[in-house]
């Protein structure tokens, strides 16, 4: 009962002043969450195979904490570029359990490229590339974004670039293109993008790579990010090259990708998309409006 209240008084007091003043509230609850939680180590098989991993606070907790299936973007991925040697960007990498999954596919002699703008996401992430010993991974401390700099994230514990508002905390990092990853590391074989509704300003950093025939994953945050940063759907369909790629999709309760339609029922909220690329040209068959 007290405990209820106490909530509501919370959310009232969060309710009643401005957005940057609630998410500087938000902010400090959550590092404070973060140094009450009690770290420990976890063994768990991921996508067929076993997996330490440093759970660090209740996010990790409740998405890490137990086994996982294969993922169905890797197991449909791994009919195409995603094979052992092939170079992989995982952005917005969270604490590295995926890339970690990804290494697996590429082996010793393919390379994954983990970037995650929250810092204490990149250093669970290093941790657990450390317990793991995978030295194919990369983790690098940095946004993806349209430019190179700096720009404003949220301090959530899954953070995400700041829509101007600060509702959900403000610091700064680095930021960088995925093209600009390209010429530093080489040009991918695969990009997963996962970036809290960024996608759009992503892609529009990854020209050369669209060009390369690089393959995609993208999780698509419609209704939760995509348009506070002013994208939409139809927006981040048009940055792959229509006569280039070919567009897979699944929804949040789909456990397989499909050929994607023109104006699929699914494009109404977060999905996942695959943007696979053709070795010719050919007519896309999606449209959105």
């Amino acid at each position: 009962m007290i405990q209820r209240l106490l909530e509501k008084i919370k959310q009232f007091a969060l309710q009643t002043v401005s957005p940057a003043t609630a998410g500087k509230l938000r902010a400090w609850r959550h590092r404070r969450m973060v140094r009450a939680f009690v770290p420990r180590v976890v063994e768990h098989v991921y996508g067929g195979g076993p997996l330490k991993v440093y759970i660090a606070d209740p996010l990790s907790q409740g998405w890490y904490d137990a086994d996982w299936e294969q993922l169905p973007e890797i197991k449909e991925m791994k009919q195409s570029r995603l094979r052992a040697g092939a170079m992989v960007f995982n952005l917005g990498a969270h604490q590295a359990v995926v890339a970690m999954m990804l290494a697996r596919e590429v082996g010793s002699t393919g390379r994954v490229i983990a970037v995650e703008a929250s810092k204490h996401n990149a250093e669970v992430a290093r941790r657990n590339v450390d317990l793991n010993d995978l030295p194919q991974i990369e983790v690098l401390h940095c946004a993806v974004s349209n430019f190179d700099g700096r720009l404003c994230i949220s301090e959530a514990l899954n953070c995400r670039i700041d829509d101007g508002t600060g509702s959900l905390g403000r610091q700064e990092v680095e930021s960088v293109t995925i093209d600009t990853l390209a010429q530093r590391f080489g040009m991918p074989d695969v990009v997963f993008l996962d970036v809290e509704g960024a996608e759009s300003m992503a892609l529009a950093g990854a020209q050369e790579v669209l060009a390369s025939g690089a393959d995609f994953f993208v999780e698509v945050h419609v209704g939760c990010g995509l348009e506070q940063l002013g994208s939409g759907v139809a927006q981040l369909l048009a940055s792959f090259p229509h006569d280039r790629y070919t567009f897979l999709v699944r929804g949040s309760d789909e456990g397989s990708f499909r050929p994607a339609a023109s104006n699929d029922e699914v494009f109404r909220e977060r999905f996942f998309l695959l943007a696979r690329a053709q070795t010719s040209p050919s007519k896309s068959l999606v449209t959105y409006s």
